[in-house]
């Protein structure tokens, strides 16, 4: 099955999506990732989700990514006096260690250690900034704070501190429980969420030891400002629009985005955008006018891949919020605009022998119009070069290695086919051409430019372009 379109679409799964049918109807419909949310899926969950996937990708003989989002520690308040009790605008309550129901003067937060870093002037946001307060004295163990936006509050409702980087791990007990189980089942990314400094994600790189990619999730304003580290860490990043909108001012949040992504697409790393995104379709088998553009806009950016949570987590129409989104990135994909601003945007190659190679191979098949660049990967690295150069023809990954074309699922452009390692240089092009052909897209006749690494099978080692036809011989074998 070829996707008529680069960008790719992360679809996640919940009660609207759990069955084997549903999960093969969001495929054929456009999802290339599917992505599992640990806060609301228990391990034998997530081992039916995985098997299920996994037993879809051997029937459509095509690589299936598999995305465990880690849910991350979370801040909440202590219970409400009845359940709930409404605070009042301009006035004053108490954030305290005492144990005791909350009411409109007093609230219970059970994290010490977030009192360490409270500072007169900063803000707790309760229930998704739905309740703003704003710090006016901090000591020790409690503070005071100015009830800015009141409203009803319940029990247990998260809290986020936007103006302090918290003295907390992004793995807590039950995210490092997750982690191992998810790495024993296979999935091929690990969405890591509290994302605040670099050390962030080198631990969770260390505990994963290579066996799936590593994607920071960006929705503190503290790894905003700490992103150029962050992005050279990881493997890949989300922007996680969600946590993000409670933390900075909603305006800010689309030139964060942009910032986000041109930043992941400099270094060469997928980006996904994902909060949101159709959100309407939970409940309407059609989006909203500023939803469409809110797709169009990340597919512009040249976003790896667009996400959808709820729409097809639990929404009313999860394959139709699929299809929609196919249909919004293919429609922008096509507009004359579209190859314009993709190639304004990109940065130069760095100055190693297999970046040069890839962005050459662009140049060449631009030049030759030739129908496909074709790069065999084993690691997934030459895959990623070929990406990130965002070229106007077709790229075809070949690769070995079964979890690198999985992982690589998630990468613009890339159409992944997994097939034995060439044996020899004759091999690796005439397979090429045999494969272009088989997946359709080159005819008997066009030319194809194929990249790979001499010696063979040596990782990350680009150094060979080549310029082949597709003829009646290597098609036919």
């Amino acid at each position: 099955m070829r996707r008529r379109r680069n960008v790719k679409i992360v679809a996640t799964l919940g009660p609207a999506s759990r069955d084997a049918a549903i999960i093969k109807r969001l495929f054929q419909a456009g999802a290339d990732v599917f992505r599992i949310n640990m806060s609301h899926t228990d391990h034998a969950g997530l081992a039916h989700y995985v098997s299920t996937i996994r037993a879809i990708e051997a029937e459509v003989d095509r690589p299936i990514g598999i995305l465990a989002d880690l849910q991350g520690p979370k801040l909440r308040i202590g219970a409400m006096a009845g359940g709930g009790v409404d605070l009042e605008t301009g006035s004053t309550v108490r954030i305290d260690l005492d144990s005791r129901p909350g009411d409109a003067h007093h609230l219970y937060l059970p994290h010490k250690e977030v009192f360490a870093v409270l500072k007169p002037g900063g803000h707790l946001l309760i229930d998704d900034g739905r309740i703003r307060l704003r710090l006016e004295k901090v000591s020790g163990d409690n503070a005071t704070a100015l009830v800015e936006v009141g409203g009803r509050l319940t029990d247990r409702k998260g809290v986020n501190v936007p103006d302090a980087v918290l003295p907390i791990a992004a793995l807590s007990p039950k995210d490092r429980a997750d982690l191992d189980r998810a790495l024993e089942n296979g999935v091929d990314w690990i969405a890591l969420s509290f994302v605040q400094r670099p050390e962030d994600v080198a631990e969770a790189r260390k505990i994963v030891a290579g066996r799936a990619g590593v994607m920071s999730k960006i929705e503190k304003p503290s790894a905003v400002d700490r992103l150029h580290e962050i992005v050279e860490l990881s493997d890949a990043v989300m922007v996680a629009r969600g946590d993000l909108g409670v933390e900075l001012p909603v305006e800010h949040v689309p030139g964060k985005q942009k910032q986000i992504t041109r930043a992941a697409r400099a270094a060469g790393k997928p980006v996904v955008v994902a909060t949101q995104m159709l959100e309407s379709m939970i409940s309407s088998p059609i989006p909203t006018r500023a939803e469409v553009s809110d797709v169009a806009t990340a597919v512009f950016d040249g976003a790896d891949a667009v996400m959808l949570s709820a729409e097809s987590a639990s929404g009313k129409y999860p394959v139709e919020a699929v299809d929609m989104m196919d249909r919004i990135a293919r429609s922008i994909e096509g507009d004359a605009q579209y190859r314009m601003v993709i190639d304004a945007q990109r940065s130069e190659p760095e100055s190693t022998t297999p970046d040069a190679i890839t962005a050459a191979s662009r140049q060449v098949a631009q030049t030759l119009r030739a129908a496909a660049i074709v790069c065999w990967t084993g690691s997934g690295s030459t895959g990623l070069r070929a990406s990130r150069e965002r070229p106007g023809v077709p790229i075809i990954a070949l690769t070995p290695v079964a979890n690198t074309g999985r992982r690589l699922a998630i990468a613009w452009g890339l159409h992944c086919v997994v097939t034995e390692d060439a044996h020899d240089h004759e091999d690796m092009v005439d397979r090429a051409c045999q494969i272009a052909f088989r997946e359709g897209f080159a005819s008997s006749g066009q030319r194809i430019v194929v990249t790979a690494g001499v010696p063979l099978g040596t990782p990350g080692a680009t150094n060979l372009l080549r310029v082949a036809f597709v003829g009646r011989k290597n098609v036919t074998g």
